[in-house]
């Protein structure tokens, strides 16, 4: 669908997920991890980039769960600590993923993959057209409940500089394994809320597309 399009029917709040393609699991367990490999930091930083021009192809499993536990994923398993900041870690942003064949939250905890929508979100999560065809979307998503410690005025800046945090690993991993990526602000919030069906604390913050470089 093109940029117009999604804009025109966002405006008319019609914007919708297409049908699934393929059947989707309740739950996908990610293979361990192992906390290696890829460019050294500092070559990272230096190819580190935003790309709008993606290849259709699937992650592979391995790639996924290893990209998935760089953005957000426990690397201090004795206290949960997670591998971007929170204020008073509180942990309040989830990592929504839309692949074609239905839209799952990361649950860093057990690392794996839990089932909220069976359409096919990809094409909600952004106005740009690139957004219906890469093999990815993540979406994160702010929980207000978990910031009861956190006054309400300071809530949503808090939210997004840990989204940002998020969106940055996942620019480093991305860099250092051959991937592409962008981080997108020009979305449809309330047409991605209402796919995922999202409560009233919650609320959507950004969307981030990853995948192969487009030959």
């Amino acid at each position: 669908m093109t940029t117009l399009g999604k804009v025109a029917l966002g405006m008319m709040g019609r914007l919708r997920p297409k049908p699934a393609l393929g059947a989707a699991a309740a739950t996908i367990a990610l293979p361990p991890v192992e906390a290696r490999g890829g460019l050294p930091l500092m070559e990272a930083l230096a190819e580190r980039r935003s790309s709008r021009e993606f290849a259709p192809d699937a992650l592979p499993l391995p790639l996924l769960s290893l990209l998935l536990w760089a953005a957000f994923g426990v690397n201090r398993p004795e206290g949960g600590g997670r591998t971007a900041p929170s204020a008073i870690n509180a942990q309040e942003v989830d990592v929504y993923v839309a692949l074609p064949e239905g839209a799952y939250r990361y649950d860093a905890a057990a690392h794996a993959l839990q089932l909220v929508a069976g359409g096919d979100l990809r094409r909600i999560t952004g106005y740009q057209d690139f957004v219906d065809d890469a093999p990815l979307d993540l979406v994160y998503v702010a929980d207000y409940t978990r910031m009861r410690m956190v006054p309400a005025g300071t809530r949503e800046p808090y939210s997004y500089a840990a989204a940002g945090a998020i969106a940055q690993n996942v620019y480093l991993f991305a860099a250092a394994n051959g991937l592409a990526t962008v981080i997108r602000a020009w979305i449809d919030r309330s047409a991605i809320a209402d796919a995922l069906g999202l409560g009233h604390d919650e609320q959507v913050l950004l969307s981030q597309t990853v995948g192969y470089p487009k030959a």
